[in-house]
């Protein structure tokens, strides 16, 4: 127990092991609030009707039609995804570990970082990375593009959409 003990110290303790796993919890846990403002802005965006003086007006539809859903906005969000078949319920469970991983990391993270972050890490980055883009695209093609009388009679390559968000995660 006492060598298990000062390995973790000398891990904390070590900035050449602490230094790239604080990076790497903290990538991990911005890009899990990235994918859960993917999930909710672009449907609250959608039913934005403007702005006033007290910021967005929002449509009447995006409570009954979102909200009413979930009493959470990024479950009713993840419903309204996949009655729209932008997601599956498998994409639900690849949310829901992203969110147990970065709960363990934003809660537990003395203790990783002195016995090491979860070797299923990159994993679940991956996973969740490839949820934005999945939610991203299609948004793009079917939301975006449809509506933006610029692309009226053009062929799109959906194979070369690749949102900002995909960017913003990759590096």
């Amino acid at each position: 127990m006492d060598d298990k003990v000062n390995k973790s110290w000398e891990n904390f303790l070590n900035p050449e092991v602490l230094r790239p796993n604080l990076i790497i919890a903290s990538i991990y846990i911005a890009a899990f609030e990235l994918l859960k403002n993917t999930i909710i802005d672009r449907i609250r965006g959608f039913y934005t009707m403007g702005f006033d003086g007290n910021g967005r007006r929002i449509d009447p539809e995006y409570q009954s039609e979102v909200l009413s859903k979930s009493r959470s906005p990024v479950y009713a969000s993840l419903e309204w995804l996949k009655e729209a078949k932008a997601i599956q319920e498998n994409d639900i469970d690849i949310f829901e570990s992203a969110k147990k991983h970065r709960n363990d990391l934003a809660h537990a993270i003395m203790g990783m970082l002195a016995e090491g972050l979860p070797s299923d890490l990159s994993a679940r980055f991956s996973e969740m990375v490839s949820l934005i883009d999945k939610i991203e695209r299609w948004w793009i093609v079917n939301v975006e593009i449809p509506t933006n009388p610029e692309f009226d009679g053009e062929h799109i390559d959906e194979s070369g959409i690749v949102p900002v968000q995909r960017w913003v995660c990759i590096y």
